[in-house]
């Protein structure tokens, strides 16, 4: 399994507020970004795993919401996970 307990717990308390914090926007898109790269790595050796290739596109679409509701809500907080993240270039 890739995404272990432990993994999760280590994604939400270096991003969100605490390790059981789930909800915040931060986490979320830590956690996504993390799916996604997932994704990403299996996509490349299978071709066509049409299904993975959706969910990756839906990830990357909640992905994309939760930082536009950032954005909109509180700029520095969304430059600061982008920054931290690496999401942009």
């Amino acid at each position: 399994m890739y995404l272990t307990k432990e993994k999760k717990e280590e994604i939400f308390e270096k991003h969100g507020k605490a390790k059981n914090d789930t909800g915040s926007a931060e986490g979320q898109i830590a956690l996504f970004t993390h799916r996604i790269a997932h994704l990403s790595e299996h996509l490349k050796s299978n071709r066509k795993d049409y299904n993975s290739e959706r969910s990756l596109v839906k990830l990357v679409g909640k992905r994309r919401s939760l930082l536009d509701y950032l954005m909109k809500k509180d700029i520095m907080r969304y430059r600061a996970i982008v920054k931290e993240l690496g999401l942009r270039k």
